[in-house]
């Protein structure tokens, strides 16, 4: 049956629509050798499609998992650094997966991978406003002056941000964790929100990714999805409230490089649930 153009390279993982559109009237697309620069065009399941001459096919499998990612691990499949990477975690699993969005660096958490690329698109894009929430450690313990500021919105050096939510999750003598949902994809957000009011972010603990979370699994382990968590990562793709699991900090922290990396990483599908094991 026959695909618009740009649908297919957003599906097959290439870019967004609008960014595979641009690619369109750039004259980067050909289709059976021959370039293509009208946005209408249709292309059929036997067409050669290629990308500034790379071929491109969707997926003749979707897949869906979750990882747990440590921190002191980047958001990439390899990363030219030598640091350790998403990829590294991924084993033997079949097809390319790649990640959802981000986290940074020395933060922790749900991310999802896929090879969904459409879905992808649309879990990412700003139009669909996903929220993404977060338990933050910070120093300190945060005023509710300080949290009213967060929750009014504070002039960063790249313009205004605003969370959706923000609330004192718990407290310990000199120091807070923050429940704190964004709907931006800006880098490093919601450190640079926490930072702004005066309380640095020394931990940072994403709980779950599109209401799917990471209880039940340890750092550096993935599983795949249940096939009603995926139904429900596709309804958040499509304007579904992001639902949350409950939250629970993450174990207590034990040294800050990355676990190593184990031969088989697949842990096995299990039911959810995270017992709070310290701070």
């Amino acid at each position: 049956m026959p695909e618009r153009l740009q649908k297919f390279l957003a599906r097959s993982g290439v870019a967004s629509r609008r960014r595979a559109e641009e690619l369109i009237l750039q004259g980067r697309v050909q289709v059976n050798g021959r370039p293509v620069t009208e946005l209408g065009s249709k292309v059929e399941a036997s067409d050669l499609v290629t990308v500034d001459g790379r071929p491109v096919e969707p997926p003749s499998k979707l897949s869906y998992v979750i990882l747990y990612k440590p921190p002191g691990v980047v958001t990439t499949l390899k990363d030219p650094r030598g640091r350790p990477s998403v990829g590294d975690y991924l084993g033997r699993l079949e097809g390319r997966l790649f990640p959802v969005g981000r986290l940074d660096f020395d933060a922790e958490g749900a991310l999802l991978l896929t090879n969904d690329g459409e879905l992808a698109q649309r879990l990412l894009h700003p139009r669909y406003q996903v929220k993404r929430t977060y338990l933050a450690k910070v120093k300190g313990i945060p005023s509710e002056e300080s949290i009213s500021k967060l929750r009014r919105g504070v002039r960063l050096e790249d313009g205004m941000a605003t969370p959706v939510e923000v609330s004192l999750f718990e407290k310990a003598e000199r120091n807070a964790w923050l429940k704190i949902a964004v709907t931006e994809g800006r880098p490093h957000l919601v450190k640079r929100l926490c930072a702004a009011v005066g309380h640095p972010v020394v931990r940072l603990f994403r709980p779950s990714h599109a209401g799917v979370g990471v209880g039940g699994l340890r750092q550096g382990e993935l599983r795949p999805l249940l096939p009603e968590e995926i139904s429900l990562v596709k309804a958040v793709g499509y304007g579904k409230p992001v639902p949350e699991p409950g939250l629970r900090l993450p174990p207590r922290r034990h040294g800050h490089g990355a676990p190593r990396v184990e031969p088989k990483t697949m842990a096995p599908t299990r039911a959810r649930g995270q017992k709070r094991s310290g701070r």
